[in-house]
């Protein structure tokens, strides 16, 4: 959606340690000027003062006089989560031409952020904000990359986050004037859009007091703003936490639902009876929601222990479903579930989306989800009603799990992961990013082995993950599956497994990145991967957003690794390229949680 505004403030004119760059402007690998200041034009320098929760480089917003946006609003930027903008600039003749207009290299902006950077850009009214692991905030002028403000946790709360395991975060939500966020340590964040100030925060555990990290609970996922309310799923489902989701009113952060909707039964109850855990069940990753019918999807993770299901028997709904509730009450719609009884850590973990597309030569409304499982499915958004069940794009052997250990395909790591997918509306194509990894998994032989009672919050994984075999190969794949008939239009491999997520154009590129800073561009219809740019940055985790700004088209992203960056490209821009990354996953990987 085009939107036209005149707004009038001055940019802080500070000394910012941001690597910024004009195209052909110098000659290092990053693109940064040498000084790794700011190199954009100056302005003029403002008074505006900062909360004590916000940085001292907190500003106003940026000075664009009658300028016209074409923003990405929201983590898969529509409410149908289908990551694909309606932009037409970049084509395959001539996305050769993309370049760095500006980087920023976060940990330089503060020493306190953290390595593992699996943050989603959030664009409007052309000013991007990102999240860093461990709970940082920051918003860019998204044409010059002046810092317009930044907002950090206390002290004395980010010391408790490694408690969790786990410190990444997926990135906002914007609403209502607010920018919202989830902590690691189960809080929800509200801050003023335009200044960055702390507006309000509320501890989940206010209203339900067992979402504490005492309790295994903590909080990766990026919320969803809609209609006045905010959405929140859950993380820690391995820890053997209860898992949920719950919406919160943007206004003053109070519950807008009678109760959260509960994925798993309360411990010692239903099909947790005879079980010491609670049943996991996580919500990782921001549902869909359909605006013409009110419904809304989120995808739900495995159950907890993990590879240990003898004190959780039949199938455990609604552990690795994707549910559709009512979004104004939560009220269950339908359900339907993925792997039942699952031993394998097998989380429908990455967003549903919504599609109006070609099925079976019919147009028809689905709801699409591809699990770590490495199956994708299809369902009708109204009646829940299978359409295609369980297509695989990955290899899958996955034999009951034994003491002794078995190998499983995909592994925990595998499938697709959170990584989101792509709807292309002209080829019909649905593109999967995909994690092609074996692992080997011991089973408990009873409640007390599965107990992990010394690790971060109560990890029930019931009971290992083992070392990948040194012969087993592991990469990405980007699958396109053809709705209309379900089945592979082709599948290509990847260097590195696909952990970032695509997104499409309407020219007929989806943009993707690579564990070792590699952003490529692949044309949808062929298959074939057209162009490539090497950042400096290290380990891309998360998928690009892509906007425009007075009808120039622009796309950023983040880098994580030991090299948080975000970066802005655009034809014109810099292309210098960087060195190769190391494809390092450590920071991200602490954990099974991690992986979803």
């Amino acid at each position: 959606m085009k939107r036209t505004y005149a707004v009038v403030g001055a940019v802080l004119a500070a000394s910012l340690a941001l690597t910024a760059c004009n195209s052909g402007n110098n000659n290092n690998n990053s693109g940064a000027s040498p000084s790794g200041t700011a190199s954009a034009s100056p302005s003029a320098s403002s008074s505006a003062s900062s909360s004590p929760s916000a940085s001292p480089s907190a500003s106003s917003a940026a000075t664009v006089t009658g300028s016209t946006f074409e923003n990405f609003g929201t983590y898969g930027f529509d409410l149908n989560n289908s990551r694909h903008v309606p932009y037409k600039e970049v084509t395959a003749d001539n996305v050769k031409d993309l370049g760095v207009v500006w980087s920023a290299d976060l940990k330089t902006l503060d020493k306190d952020v953290k390595n593992g950077n699996q943050s989603y850009p959030v664009v409007v009214d052309g000013v991007i904000y990102v999240t860093t692991s461990g709970n940082q905030v920051f918003a860019f002028d998204a044409v010059t990359g002046n810092q317009l403000w930044h907002w950090k946790p206390p002290a004395e709360e980010a010391a408790n986050y490694s408690k969790a395991g786990i410190i990444a975060n997926r990135g906002v939500a914007v609403g209502d004037g607010k920018v919202f966020m989830l902590t690691i340590d189960c809080q929800l964040v509200a801050l003023d859009q335009k200044t960055g100030q702390l507006v309000k925060k509320v501890k989940l555990s206010d209203y339900y007091p067992d979402v504490t990290m005492e309790n295994g609970y903590y909080e990766t996922t990026a919320p969803l703003f809609y209609n006045g309310v905010v959405y929140i799923g859950s993380s820690g489902g391995d820890n053997g936490v209860r898992g949920f989701e719950a919406a919160f009113k943007s206004s003053d952060l109070t519950p807008a639902w009678d109760n959260p909707f509960w994925t798993v039964p309360p411990k010692g109850q239903d099909w947790l009876a005879n079980s010491n855990f609670q049943g996991g069940g996580a919500v990782w990753n921001p549902p869909a929601i359909d605006t013409e019918t009110g419904i809304m999807y989120f995808a739900v993770g495995n159950p907890a222990p993990d590879f240990y299901g003898e004190a959780r028997p039949g199938e455990n709904p609604y552990t690795d479903s994707v549910v559709a509730v009512e979004a104004a009450t939560g009220k269950l719609v339908w359900a339907k579930q993925e792997i039942s009884h699952d031993l394998w850590d097998y989380d429908a973990a990455a967003s549903p989306m919504i599609l109006n597309a070609t099925v079976k030569d019919k147009q028809q409304k689905i709801v699409v989800e591809g699990g770590k499982s490495g199956q994708w499915f299809a369902w009708d958004a109204k009646t829940g009603d299978v359409v295609w069940d369980g297509v695989p794009f990955a290899k899958i052997d996955h034999p009951k799990p034994t003491p002794e250990g078995v190998m499983v395909y995909p592994g925990a790591l595998g499938g697709e992961n959170y990584a989101p997918e792509t709807y292309d509306p002209a080829t019909n194509y649905v593109l999967i990013p995909g994690v092609e990894e074996g692992m080997l998994i011991k089973a408990a032989k009873n409640q007390d082995e599965a107990s992990t009672p010394d690790s971060p919050g109560a990890q029930a994984f019931g009971t290992s993950m083992g070392e990948t075999p040194p012969d087993v190969k592991t990469y990405g794949t980007i699958t396109a599956i053809d709705v209309n008939t379900g089945k592979q239009a082709y599948q290509i491999e990847t260097k590195d497994p696909q952990r970032g997520g695509l997104t499409s154009t309407d020219t007929g590129l989806a943009f993707f990145g690579e564990l070792d800073g590699k952003i490529n561009a692949l044309d949808i219809k062929s298959g074939k991967v057209i162009w490539s740019f090497q950042t400096a940055g290290d380990n891309i985790q998360a998928a690009p957003a892509i906007f425009t700004v007075d009808g120039k088209q622009y796309m950023t992203f983040t880098s994580g690794g030991t090299k948080p960056k975000v970066y802005v490209f655009a034809i014109g821009g810099d292309k210098t390229q960087g060195d190769a990354g190391t494809a390092d996953t450590s920071d991200a990987h602490q954990s099974s949680d991690s992986s979803k």
